[in-house]
């Protein structure tokens, strides 16, 4: 427990799985996922998307395989990466088996689309005979057509049910390395399916609201959704789904998880929204700062307050912070005490040498 119990997340017990090098599940990191959207059979655009996704951060890609040749092209494309890369399913078996042959570290089938159960049986052999393990992706879009039939529509109990006959078809083949997922679009039906999937099963849940929207909309839906079931300790890794550059979906999942002190990356900024009272501009100081410390991976906390009603306080909740003051004179503090004032044109220059300096005495720590 910390010092500060009213922050803490008692996370769901669950099973602990391999995807690559990447732990899901048990006592592992939340990890953050996002998805390609090049072409598959576009070698070097899709490596250089992954590349770009795992310095914004990312600790799984996935990578869509619609035919023959997207499957068959993941073994150039894993080869040229660093990071593990799940294949995208849907409709054919076979390029679940081709890419499971082609070194995908984890394969994504929806089963509303896959096939029969000897074809599903066919895609366990290949994630087994070559260490792949599996996401069980059930989607509001494309629940089974028995469960439609029975539920009439989309609901939690079809994206349950759909869930638990799934895990039973790869339980009975001795098929256990898997996680799940009961994706909507919706945060009312995607939140209760995942809260009912969480009380009957302990695979680990990868959480995402899909088909968010864009970037701003699909944002604040998924932050929404998958913050709630974080905060109740459900889920295991995460994907936020946005309309925009995949990088801008790494972003926000890590937004999400520093916010509920899941998981730190990097600087994080507590600013205010400005006023009258500012004594610098605030607005414009922020988008900078954020910019020009976006290289820095060490956990930071920054405070940029405007003026003195609240940016003391907020600073002895920060290891670095500045407070606005009268006359060109502002305040900055180290470790939450007052430390040297600084003017306005040399606040930029001052809190990036500072935050870069706390990022190096983490780095021999």
């Amino acid at each position: 427990m910390s010092n500060r119990p009213f922050r803490d997340i008692k996370r769901r017990k669950t099973k602990k799985i391999k995807v690559g090098n990447v732990e899901v599940g048990g006592d592992a990191p939340i990890s953050v996922q996002s998805m390609t959207n090049t072409l598959t059979t576009n070698v070097d655009a899709t490596v250089k998307q992954i590349n770009e996704l795992e310095e914004s951060g990312a600790d799984i890609v996935r990578v869509s395989c619609p035919d023959q040749d997207s499957s068959l092209s993941l073994k150039k494309i894993i080869n040229k990466v660093n990071i593990p890369i799940v294949a995208d399913i849907h409709f054919h078996y076979q390029r679940a088996i081709e890419a499971a042959k082609s070194g995908a570290h984890c394969l994504r089938i929806n089963p509303g689309n896959i096939g029969s159960k000897e074809k599903v049986k066919e895609v366990l052999k290949a994630a087994k005979d070559n260490n792949c393990s599996l996401r069980v992706g059930v989607n509001a879009g494309s629940i089974e057509k028995t469960l439609l039939d029975k539920y009439r529509e989309p609901c939690p109990e079809a994206l349950v049910e759909s869930a638990v006959n799934n895990i039973r078809l790869l339980e009975d083949q001795n098929f256990f390395n898997f996680k799940i997922s009961v994706k909507s679009s919706d945060v009312f039906l995607s939140t209760k399916a995942y809260r009912a999937l969480s009380k009957i099963c302990d695979y680990p849940l990868h959480l995402g609201i899909t088909e968010a929207g864009g970037l701003t909309s699909g944002s604040i839906k998924s932050s929404i959704g998958i913050g709630m079931l974080l905060m109740e300790g459900i889920g295991d890794t995460i994907r936020v789904s946005l309309s925009a550059d995949p990088v801008e979906e790494v972003k926000i999942g890590y937004e999400i998880l520093k916010s509920l002190n899941l998981r730190h990356k990097g600087v994080n900024i507590i600013s205010c929204p400005s006023c009258a009272r500012q004594g610098f501009p605030v607005i414009d100081t922020v988008k900078i700062l954020e910019e020009k410390l976006s290289h820095i991976k060490e956990p930071i906390t920054l405070s940029i307050i405007g003026c003195v009603v609240n940016g003391p306080g907020e600073a002895t909740q920060t290891q670095i912070g500045l407070t606005g003051g009268g006359k060109d004179d502002h305040m900055i503090h180290l470790a939450g005490l007052p430390h040297h004032k600084i003017p306005s044109n040399k606040i930029i220059d001052e809190v990036v040498s500072l935050v870069e300096k706390k990022s190096k005495e983490l780095q021999k720590n």
